[in-house]
């Protein structure tokens, strides 16, 4: 008997629970559970970040979380507890399969059926954010060797288990050649330890606009979390519903699963609601947990309500759809089908006693770290580069000023008149002879320039690591 944690949620997330909880329950999971409240009554109630400690030791307790949809108060002070919870857990995967359910779902698409498995805890979304002049604030994306690793093991990993023949990875690394650079190429490094599986790459805006004409050219895809998390609603609608699908959160000790919709609260309490996208992730879940036997029974028991157009009312379609009902009545046709294979649909059939490889992360040797000078980024109100660069000179030491950039575009030497800028300067200092710059150099640089009144609000030190550069160029450069 495996011990699971659940929380109902706010809005439609009790009776989605419910339907939910009675399908396993008829189905005979070897599941028990503890209920914990989360959400917007721990809001209101002057917790921020919407969980107890309590409800937190619960989670890590049983390891496993079946989590219905949950309401964020409006108003500034709340936490994502989407995102505190993925963070806090290590839940470094999202996995979410998108599937069409031709002719029985509306879609354009009959023959998709694509996984995303997005990275969960990095990117822009370490929500490191800073206003640094009156007109630019600036929002860190960090991409790490161990998150991008990890996520793109798990790719291959659940694509072996599955059965899966092809996965892509999308980034933007035409643009960002050192944070999507570094995801890529741990993509091409991990694909080599799994030639029996086919992999491509794009990048992500040609990627995402193929997949939403043809999804049926794509199996896997991987990608960091903002691309993913994006990329991964277009699947999800244009499967046919973005409430039919449900997701994986997984980190190495804990695994979180839920439905990717929200609280839909204008709908609470109606018992209208479509319990099939929390219904799926438990699926999810009983796979993970090793209880396939139950996870088949649950999925082909759904498949069967849908073959017999038995619909809730967001997918309900006349000419295609045979009978309305309510959420509880959707739910009692998924325990009377029990036992029962779809006809049309895929049935499911899951590799038994096996577990996904959940991938660790093993530090390499560290590279020849050289400074070679340093980014210094001023606040300053004029408009002229060439009056800024007559400033900085005057700090020129080992180091020297060789370029000046705003809003990425260089300005300085040899800038354009017609390039706008703001009041946000990035100015480059480097030593020029091929040596390594003394780490001394950068606080006597600074030091000056508060004698000469230069405004700095930040530095960025430039490393070559084993001879390779570890920092952008400008535009232009």
């Amino acid at each position: 008997m495996q011990k699971i944690t659940v929380a109902k949620g706010d809005g439609i997330g009790p009776e989605i629970m419910n339907a939910t909880l009675s399908i396993l329950e008829a189905a005979k999971a070897r599941i028990d559970w503890d209920e914990i409240e989360i959400g917007e009554k721990v809001y209101l109630g002057g917790n921020t970040s919407g969980i107890s400690k309590s409800a937190w030791d619960s989670i890590r307790k049983n390891k496993v979380f079946l989590k219905a949809p949950i309401t964020t108060p409006q108003g500034g002070g709340y936490k994502s507890l989407n995102v505190t919870m993925r963070k806090a857990l290590g839940l470094f995967a999202n996995v979410r399969p998108c599937k069409s359910f031709h002719p029985f779902v509306s879609t354009k698409h009959p023959k998709m059926d694509v996984v995303i498995v997005r990275e969960n805890e990095e990117d822009l979304y370490a929500g490191i954010e800073h206003q640094q002049t009156d007109e630019v604030v600036q929002c860190l994306k960090l991409i790490t060797r161990p998150g991008c690793e990890k996520i793109v093991r798990y790719a291959f990993e659940y694509a072996r288990l599955y059965k899966r023949e092809k996965i892509s990875c999308f980034t933007k690394d035409n643009i960002m050649k050192h944070t999507d650079g570094l995801f890529h190429q741990v993509f091409k490094e991990i694909a080599q330890e799994y030639p029996e599986i086919k992999s491509d790459n794009w990048i992500v805006d040609i990627g995402a606009a193929r997949l939403a004409d043809t999804p049926e050219d794509f199996d896997v895809i991987v990608l960091p979390n903002l691309y993913g998390d994006i990329v991964s609603d277009i699947t999800a609608q244009i499967s046919g519903s973005v409430g039919l699908a449900g997701s994986a959160n997984i980190g190495e000790s804990c695994a979180m699963f839920e439905a990717i919709h929200g609280s839909a609260p204008t709908i609470a309490g109606q018992n209208i609601a479509n319990p099939s996208g929390l219904l799926r992730a438990s699926v999810m879940m009983l796979n993970h947990i090793g209880q396939q036997d139950i996870a088949e029974l649950v999925k082909n028991a759904w498949s069967c309500t849908l073959e017999e157009g038995i619909h809730t009312p967001d997918i309900y379609k006349e000419g295609v759809s045979q009978k309305q009902v309510s959420t509880t009545e959707f739910a009692e046709s998924v325990i009377n089908h029990l036992g029962k294979k779809p006809k049309k649909l895929l049935s499911a059939e899951y590799a038994k006693d096996v577990k996904i490889n959940i991938p660790t992360y093993e530090r390499r040797k560290p590279a020849n770290k050289v400074l070679k000078g340093v980014d210094v980024f001023v606040d300053w109100k004029g408009k002229n580069p060439d009056e800024l660069a007559e400033k900085l000179t005057k700090l020129n030491r080992d180091i020297k000023l060789t370029m000046i950039t705003n809003r990425g575009v260089k300005v300085w030497p040899e800038g354009f008149e017609e390039t706008f800028c703001t009041d946000h300067w990035r100015c480059r200092y480097e030593v020029g002879n091929g040596d390594p710059a003394a780490k001394s150099s950068i606080p006597e640089l600074l030091g000056n320039a508060l004698q000469e009144e230069i405004d700095v609000i930040k530095t960025e030190n430039l490393y070559e690591f084993d001879g390779v550069r570890g920092y952008s160029l400008g535009q232009g450069q």
